[in-house]
């Protein structure tokens, strides 16, 4: 599903039941909703009663766009032409006038539940031959001639908590499943609006884990709910979200959810806000631009073409010349925008380099950061590291606790993680990403290397013989 609801600029029919072979048909979505309604109400009906009947139509059909109801389930095709499964199209039919003039008022608006963004599962009945829990296209006429508006309506069918969205943007319907996969270390709001989803879907299926922060970082919790997702629903455990594993997931959070019944759960606007910058990029400034900055300071030690840059959060000149070194390094088009694909490049470039130092340190030197943000519920050797890190910092500074290196971050290590990032002036989120861990690193090493003792320096206290 994208973020928030969109008008699509086409749509694609499939004439006939999903399961069955069939021509797909796809045309703009303005002459898709005049098709339908000239196909399922009459041009003489009461002009309220085809202006509800249309909105109703409008929202069924951008409720399985959004959902990517069918397309989910593998099929190349946003909804079937058969009232079976879905709304009355006959293609290449004649459309009635008033109609496609209705039609082009009304195809960007849509219903929705007051307090969830997505458009509603409106669905509705002829109500003569066939009866539902929804709108009865002949019971709108009666009530059109009985002076209600179109919202009035809708009101009577669909509940009083329902509000109309009007002028929604327009934009083309692109697949929502992230372009590159999703794995431990990633940092995004695909990984946010995956946690929202697993831990939602963890109410159904306790025996998937629950992720400790929706934060949009892809840690080990993370890995560990996926794992478990995958299993249960016989995908390849390797904790990796493809296209095939994120589909699964928006699959069954519909079910969970009922996204596509006219009693659903609801989508809250907190679930799709948007975390995480889309793109960094001339005249930006703060931590994500100074934790991008870190990555290309690391790896422009071990690729000549990429020069070394000052740390400073602020995304200027230098900075967007460097990105476009990065670019060029790996055969991307260098328009100097930190956008998505060059972001997993230089991320890539940074772990193949990382990953072949040991996870080790020797004699007071730190290892540079893993790639993966730690904070609470991470479980592995560099939170050990890091524990190990602080607990030396904390006995030159008490205003920072000691921690017991146990490889879990608890609470106490975030307290400690939060009381660093005081200390030294930068965001008290309490995770560690590459900022905090190098700062920390830089002093764990300035504090190790600075008690060492020099050959032939008095050890403080009498040797014996």
């Amino acid at each position: 599903m994208p973020q928030t609801p969109i008008i699509p600029q086409s749509i694609t029919v499939h004439l006939g039941p999903p399961d069955q072979p069939a021509e797909n048909v796809t045309l703009p979505f303005l002459e898709y909703v005049a098709n339908v309604a000239s196909s399922e109400i009459y041009p003489t009906w009461p002009e309220n009663a085809i202006r509800a009947n249309m909105y109703a139509q409008i929202s069924y059909a951008l409720n399985r766009v959004y959902t990517e109801y069918y397309r989910t389930r593998g099929y190349d095709f946003d909804i079937t032409s058969t009232t079976a499964f879905d709304q009355f199209f006959v293609h290449n039919r004649d459309i009635f006038d008033n109609i496609r003039q209705i039609a082009g008022e009304l195809f960007n608006d849509y219903i929705r539940r007051a307090g969830s963004i997505e458009p509603l599962f409106a669905q509705y009945c002829n109500g003569t031959t066939v009866t539902c829990n929804g709108l009865s296209q002949w019971g709108s006429v009666e009530l059109a001639e009985q002076g209600y508006t179109p919202y009035e309506i809708l009101q009577f069918y669909y509940g009083d908590d329902i509000e109309l969205v009007r002028n929604a943007p327009i934009a083309g319907n692109e697949p929502s499943a992230p372009t590159v996969p999703l794995r431990l270390g990633s940092v995004n709001n695909d990984v946010r609006t995956l946690q929202i989803r697993l831990n939602r879907i963890a109410n159904n299926y306790p025996s998937i884990p629950k992720i400790v922060e929706i934060d949009g970082i892809f840690g080990t919790d993370t890995e560990a709910a996926v794992r478990r997702f995958q299993e249960i629903f016989s995908l390849t455990p390797d904790g990796i979200v493809g296209p095939t594993t994120w589909y699964t997931v928006q699959n069954i959070y519909i079910g969970v959810k009922r996204l596509n019944d006219l009693n659903a759960e609801g989508i809250t606007l907190n679930e799709v806000t948007q975390q995480f910058p889309e793109v960094l990029q001339l005249g930006d400034s703060g931590s994500d631009v100074r934790n991008m900055q870190y990555y290309i300071a690391y790896v422009s030690q071990y690729y000549d073409t990429i020069p070394l840059i000052a740390i400073d959060g602020v995304y200027g000149e230098s900075t967007q010349a460097a990105v476009r070194d990065v670019q060029s390094t790996f055969g991307l088009p260098a328009d100097g925008i930190m956008g998505e694909v060059t972001w997993n490049q230089l991320y890539r470039a940074y772990l193949g380099i990382v990953n072949t130092i040991p996870l080790e340190f020797v004699e007071g030197r730190a290892v540079p950061f893993g790639g993966v943000p730690l904070r609470v519920g991470a479980d592995s050797e560099s939170v050990r590291l890091l524990q190990e890190y602080l607990n030396v910092i904390a006995g030159a500074y008490p205003s920072i606790p000691s921690t017991n290196p146990t490889g879990y971050f608890g609470p106490r290590t975030q307290e400690a993680v939060i009381a660093f990032q005081n200390e030294f002036g930068l965001p008290a989120t309490g995770v560690v990403n590459a900022i905090t861990w190098t700062e920390i690193a830089q002093l764990f090493e300035t504090l190790t290397i600075g008690g060492q003792l020099r050959d032939g320096q008095y050890p403080g206290f009498e040797l014996g013989t």
